[in-house]
């Protein structure tokens, strides 16, 4: 059911080399260290992973070649992503380096000097550094504009002073890509991205909090009179707010992959419990009522999954996605909660249970529905996109 979509030849390779990784490495790996979904994962144990996953061809995989990636497409990638993710290992989401890797630098290169490039950029491709993209804070998550993080001009280097929240792969990361105000009378103009290294003085983490997910993936940046040299700046004083918009369209549909690759777990293990659970002299998958819920969650994933490949093969083309990427980004974050509580319904109290896979994923799918942009937002987008439309065409 799931193999109606396929791959290139090199991305079919790329995944075949993925699921023998996963089998052969990461899985014996997280047994013999007891890793759980909400384990805290040493960064000595998750470099090791990354550099095993760097030598396996697989970490930053969707790069171009020249770059030291395998040039995977964006249809390839989210094959691939998808694949890993269903894959039900616990550490799977640094096997591409999804908190901290490639993914948070790849569209970022056409816009970095030389000396950015071999200082962090290609560091980060060879699992030698990590970084996370800080944006959002107390003040300003779904309006950006409300950047309260400010950067004042001293001589050749400028002066932070904020604060940025809930920044997913912070704690692992080495440095951040942080978005600051230069200019508070630019509007979206006078924000400017900055290379700002965590062992810089003023720089401190808060990873006090535990998401939903019982995983520790997030924390809050606060910067002290930080001094960043001007050399730190990317893609020129001003461009700050453009370099973050040109990632959000492929970003919010490379969400998709991770709440579908959930999903499926979800499903699968809803299959496989009520075929073996007996009620009444029979397995619960005979009843009509749970037979019901599984087409339904399986008829929902494959139209989710549909939609997400049809916007990768949008993307490839060079197409606009906006709206496109949005509509996926809630259709899947949405049908893969109700996958999961379908899921958790059919186990029973099973699936109430600290340490049931369902419960967990249940969790877990909850945060997508807020994280990089909620399904209010995507409705937003996705509903100026129809009135623009409607307006360009009575005034022809």
């Amino acid at each position: 059911m799931f193999e109606i979509f396929t791959g290139s030849e090199t991305g079919e390779q790329v995944r075949r080399e993925a699921q023998e990784f996963i089998e052969s490495y990461l899985k014996p790996l997280e047994q013999e260290h007891g890793i759980t979904y909400e384990s805290v994962v040493p960064i000595e144990l998750l470099r090791q992973v990354w550099k095993a996953s760097r030598e396996a061809g697989l970490y930053g995989a969707q790069l171009p070649e020249e770059l030291g990636g395998r040039g995977l497409s964006v249809y390839d990638y989210c094959l691939l992503k998808e694949d890993i993710v269903s894959a039900g290992a616990k550490l799977g989401s640094h096997v591409l380096g999804e908190l901290g890797g490639p993914p948070r630098v790849g569209h970022l290169f056409k816009f970095a000097t030389e000396e950015q490039l071999h200082s962090h950029f290609l560091p980060v491709v060879r699992a030698e550094r990590t970084c996370c993209f800080a944006l959002t804070e107390p003040n300003a998550g779904s309006d950006a504009s409300r950047l309260e993080t400010r950067a004042v001009k001293d001589g050749d280097h400028f002066v932070l002073n904020g604060q940025k929240r809930y920044i997913s792969g912070a704690p692992y990361s080495d440095f951040a890509i942080l978005m600051a105000v230069t200019d508070p009378d630019a509007g979206a103009k006078g924000v400017t991205a900055f290379l700002v290294d965590f062992d810089m003085p003023g720089v401190s983490l808060n990873s006090d909090y535990m998401p939903i997910s019982g995983q520790r993936s997030h924390a809050d940046i606060h910067l002290d009179n930080v001094r960043i040299p001007a050399s730190h700046i990317i893609g020129g004083l001003g461009r700050g707010f453009l370099l973050g918009m040109s990632r959000i369209n492929v970003n919010r549909l490379l969400h998709c992959p991770t709440m579908l690759g959930l999903a499926r777990q979800a499903l699968m293990e809803a299959v496989t419990y009520a075929s073996r659970r007996e009620q009444f002299g029979t397995p619960i998958a005979s009843f009509q009522a749970i037979q019901h819920m599984l087409a339904d969650m399986a008829t929902e994933l494959h139209a989710a999954r549909s939609m997400m490949f049809d916007v990768a093969a949008r993307l490839d083309r060079g197409e606009d996605t906006r709206e496109a990427s949005s509509m996926c980004k809630l259709y899947s974050s949405e049908r893969a909660f109700q996958i999961a509580d379908r899921a958790v319904q059919i186990h029973g109290g099973a699936g109430l249970m600290k340490g049931s896979k369902v419960e967990w994923i249940f969790r877990a799918l909850r945060m997508y529905r807020i994280v990089t942009g909620t399904s209010e937002i995507q409705r937003n987008t996705i509903a100026k996109g129809l009135l623009k439309d409607l307006k360009a065409s009575t005034s022809v």
